[in-house]
């Protein structure tokens, strides 16, 4: 049966260039990360030297101009990088895709000194950063964060509590949105933060049901000084920059979900193939045959609708709706592929000795990160039928 066992996804890849990028990503991920995900994330180690490897390789910038040490490839490609990264170890995929949010605003909103000054180091120098917009009581409502930017002079003093960041504590930098005017969306502000900036402390990492080996933690500012040189944009336009980073990041979630689902796919065929049970191959009965097929044609369909709204943004088109659409469809495509990989493997699949509940556990928190698959479905809604009218 080994000439049926799972292969490698067959991508449709725009370049040679982008294709041999595909190649090193599968070899660094079979060889680098792979092998030691189920270890860690039991543990729940932080493998801050795969993002070391992953920055030397390359791959920490890709959608971003080669000027600044990025990779200049289409969304298309780097999403794709994403989803091999996540089916080798979700805490790898998402911390890339996190940190690609983080760079976002500085990339489009920032004047060419600040990219000057500080995108190198962020694209390819070795950091690692983080994205700060939820709070403690402003999640879906992030518009209504409290986090507040005092004006001193030339520089901005940041007071308030951000939660559930991604990075939390290990960041070397973070992008913050914080309250410099009035209530709502018009008073906030972007910023970029240093790491080991006085007066930003990080609490302890939440304790989670999955992604263990991924710090996610409150951060307190406590009157941290920001020189207005690190502020991102204008006054005022920080929810616009959030927004916009946000759209981008979706197609990641979604392309993040697609590779875990990949892998628990993968696993499950594996295992059918070879269980035996009443003198045959498991896969050879109908009802889990069936179960395959759904599995891998929600793969596909999934693949297929992030791709068609990474080409609209690499096109320069709107694609806000399909990237709510995307981030809808595949994780909750992940949470039940993920399911049902367990269920093919019966009771094995609920022990840790195969990775499948680990993935399982690891693709309910894709519905609700980046906004919640209840907001996507509020977006799209937007986009058909206008603002609600109550």
């Amino acid at each position: 049966m080994p000439d049926r066992a799972p292969q490698p996804v067959d991508r449709q890849l725009p370049t040679e260039e982008s294709r041999d990028l595909l190649a090193l990503v599968r070899e660094i991920a079979q060889r680098e990360i792979r092998p030691n995900a189920a270890d860690e994330e039991d543990s729940g180690r932080f493998p801050r030297e795969v993002f070391t490897l992953l920055s030397e390789a390359g791959l920490l910038g890709l959608p971003y101009p080669g000027e600044y040490g990025g990779g200049e490839q289409p969304y298309e490609v780097y999403l794709q990088v994403l989803e091999e990264l996540a089916a080798a170890r979700l805490t790898v995929g998402l911390g890339v895709s996190v940190h690609s949010l983080a760079c976002h605003g500085l990339a489009g909103y920032g004047t060419k000194e600040q990219q000057g000054a500080h995108l190198p180091a962020m694209l390819g120098g070795g950091l690692l950063g983080a994205y700060c917009l939820s709070e403690p009581a402003a999640g879906s409502d992030a518009a209504s964060l409290t986090t507040k930017a005092v004006r001193d002079g030339d520089d901005w003093i940041i007071t308030g509590t951000k939660a559930w960041i991604t990075h939390g504590g290990v960041a070397d930098f973070y992008t913050v949105l914080a309250r410099t005017g009035v209530e709502g969306p018009k008073g906030i502000t972007a910023f970029l933060v240093p790491g080991d900036a006085e007066g930003l402390t990080a609490a302890v990492p939440e304790k989670k049901m999955g992604m263990k080996g991924s710090p996610t933690a409150q951060l307190h500012f406590d009157g941290v000084r920001v020189p207005d040189a690190r502020r991102i944009g204008e006054e005022g336009q920080g929810f616009t920059i959030a927004l916009a980073a946000l759209d981008a990041g979706r197609l990641g979630i979604a392309a993040c979900a697609i590779g875990v689902a990949q892998a628990a796919m993968d696993e499950a065929l594996t295992y059918a193939l070879d269980r035996k049970q009443f003198g045959h191959p498991i896969a050879d009965f109908q009802g889990l045959r069936f179960m395959l097929a759904d599995m891998a044609t929600k793969i596909e369909a999934g693949r297929a609708l992030y791709l068609a709204a990474a080409r609209l943004r690499d096109a320069g088109k709107p694609f806000s709706r399909q990237a709510a659409m995307a981030k809808l469809f595949c994780t909750d495509a992940a949470m039940a592929v993920t399911t049902d990989a367990v269920q093919v493997l019966g009771g094995y699949g609920y022990t840790a000795d195969f990775p499948v509940e680990r993935l399982m556990r690891e693709a309910k928190v894709l519905q609700i990160v980046e906004g919640t698959n209840q907001i996507q479905r509020m977006v799209i809604a937007r986009h058909l039928a206008g603002p609600e009218t109550r």
